[in-house]
């Protein structure tokens, strides 16, 4: 069985972010017109941004996990330049992490540990492998060397 470290992350989280549209994992009403944290300019251009969202924070508390919600405000913030002067970085929006893990924890997919953060729980974890698989699978029907990666 593969794992999610086996597969790329742009299909892995394309895939995964498909899978919980059809899940109950509703996007706030604000997000057509917030922007991600205080570093962007604009809303993001895609619609469905948000499953992306939720998606891309599975799995980076997959890697990364325990991770509480600073630090998943730091990974996605970004650079704000300020005048002629180098940009200074800006944390993301807090809100929009923690309605995401709040919306994969009622799923069943995240867990707490208290004063760590979140882990991936069993069946989160189950989901992204079988995932990971299928992928995996696809991938080695087009190019049969990575059968080593089984």
């Amino acid at each position: 069985m593969a794992k999610v470290y086996d597969v790329p992350a742009d299909v892995l989280i394309e895939r995964l972010a498909n899978i919980l549209k059809s899940e109950d994992i509703p996007a706030p009403s604000w997000t057509p017109f917030v922007k991600t944290g205080a570093h962007a300019e604009k809303p993001p251009q895609d619609s469905e941004w948000w499953h992306t969202r939720c998606a891309s924070i599975m799995r980076k508390i997959y890697f990364n996990g325990p991770i509480g919600v600073n630090e998943l405000k730091k990974d996605y913030g970004g650079g704000k330049p300020y005048g002629y002067g180098a940009a200074h970085h800006r944390d993301a929006s807090g809100a929009i992490v923690r309605n995401a893990i709040h919306g994969l924890e009622k799923l069943g997919y995240l867990e707490i540990i208290e004063k760590k953060g979140r882990v991936v729980s069993k069946t989160g974890m189950q989901k992204l492998d079988r995932l990971a698989t299928e992928i995996l699978n696809e991938l080695i029907l087009e190019k049969p060397e990575l059968k080593i990666y089984r």
